[in-house]
């Protein structure tokens, strides 16, 4: 016979004693966080374990922090680590094993290690730095030179937010009068979609391009805690290797992300930010002016070196023009001789010339002739002999049929009338075909 076979509620029991009696006692785990939720106050976590070299899951679980718990560890942990728990992030937690017959198994989180996560935060800083180091990127940023009229601006902050305006008003309202062109690329400034916003911000501009001289990146406000997705890889190579000059002003005093590291300049504030631009254009400004006041200066000490260069050449122009006159008259003497015989030379070699062209004409005019003479005797002899006349005292005859020569015999008809012409006299004929 089978034993009674037990309900699911009976067995469920038969495990949750049995976990209860060996594993009576608390564990500190460490473990990948693969989501993280609140319902009610309370937070479920989804742990798992990867493979180091695959960094594949070998092992998963699910864990409880209850409310009354959460309220105090939850605070701690962030003020310390200055993040909240999110997917990815490293963590130490205290549990004790926990199976409820209807829910089934999880671990129960009693505290959290904040100091464990500040250690894997920083390795992971660390990582990402030697990185970018290794890469070449890291000073990309600082050795761009910021335009000296960095009016053009493209912003990159969350629309609508306190500190984009703060930082719009500051520039508008410049004790100097600049005009600052700003152009708004919405983006996530908080929570995971931070890295992934920001790119295709950066992407955005990167189409535009011509159309900026600087990119600002600004957060209004928040807490420390919301500034890790500022420290991924990926944004930190984009900003890194963008061909524009990036200024952030993303978190407080005491706070630097690794994309303020890499960025071109880093400010505490939006206000800030905008600050920074304003100072900028006025030393440009400054200098300016200064550059002015010399080019002023140095004009008119070279006028007033120039008003006494000629005021002393005013008092040696008459002395010298009476020199430079002699001297002209008699530089104009030699060329009146210089010239009359060169004039003379010429028209010398010129009657030359004329006299040899003549001499030439004549000769060649009367080549000319003679053979025009010899070709037309030619010609008139050549004309003689091809003069149809003369053919016929040859025994040649010419027939005709209506005044016109009869070359082909199919052209003649029967009873047409022909003429042929002899040497001496003509003869009719009739043409009669057989």
């Amino acid at each position: 016979m089978m034993e009674k076979p037990l309900s699911l509620y009976e067995l469920n029991g038969l495990v949750s004693a049995v976990i209860e009696t060996t594993l009576n006692k608390e564990y500190w785990v460490e473990a990948e966080l693969s989501e993280v939720r609140e319902v009610r106050g309370h937070c479920f976590m989804e742990l798992v374990q990867k493979d180091e070299n695959t960094h594949t899951p070998v092992a998963k679980a699910s864990a409880k922090c209850w409310k009354s718990t959460w309220m105090l560890v939850k605070p701690y942990f962030e003020r310390v680590t200055g993040q909240v728990m999110h997917a990815g992030m490293k963590v130490l937690l205290r549990v004790y094993a926990n199976f409820h017959e209807a829910y089934g198994f999880s671990w129960i989180v009693t505290d959290i290690n904040p100091e464990y996560t500040m250690g894997d935060l920083a390795r992971r800083r660390l990582a990402i730095i030697r990185q970018l180091k290794e890469e070449g990127v890291y000073d990309l940023q600082r050795e761009l030179r910021l335009p000296l009229f960095a009016q053009r601006i493209a912003v990159i902050s969350s629309e609508g937010a306190a500190g984009y305006g703060d930082f719009c008003h500051q520039l508008e309202n410049n004790g100097y009068g600049f005009q600052f062109d700003v152009t708004l690329f919405p983006a996530v400034m908080q929570g995971e979609q931070v890295e992934d916003s920001i790119v295709c911000a950066l992407d955005s501009i990167n189409t535009r391009i011509d159309d900026f001289d600087v990119v600002v990146i600004i957060r209004g406000g928040g807490a420390t805690s919301d500034l890790s997705g500022f420290d991924t890889l990926c944004l930190a190579e984009n900003v890194a290797n963008f061909p524009l000059p990036i200024i952030t002003g993303i978190g407080h005093e005491r706070d630097e992300s690794i994309l303020d590291m890499v960025s071109h300049t880093r400010v505490k504030t939006p206000t800030a930010a905008a600050s920074f631009l304003i100072d900028h254009l006025a030393t440009v400004q400054r200098h300016l002016d200064d550059v002015r006041q010399q080019l002023v200066t140095t004009v008119l000490g070279r006028l007033d070196a120039e008003r006494l260069r000629i005021n002393k050449l005013g008092t040696q122009i008459p002395l010298l023009a009476t020199e430079v006159l002699k001297h002209e008259e008699v530089r104009l003497g030699r060329m009146k001789v210089l010239v009359e015989q060169a004039v003379g030379m010429g028209l010398q070699k010129r009657e030359s010339d004329l006299k040899q062209l003549r001499l030439q004409l004549k000769s060649t005019a009367e080549s000319a002739l003679q053979s025009q003479v010899s070709r037309l005797r030619e010609l008139k002899l050549k004309v003689q002999q091809l003069d149809p006349e003369r053919m016929l005292h040859y025994g040649y005859s010419i027939t005709m049929k209506g005044g016109r020569v009869v070359r082909d015999a199919s052209a003649l008809a029967d009873g047409d009338e022909l003429l042929t012409k002899l040497a001496k006299g003509n003869v009719t004929s009739i043409v009669k075909i057989e």
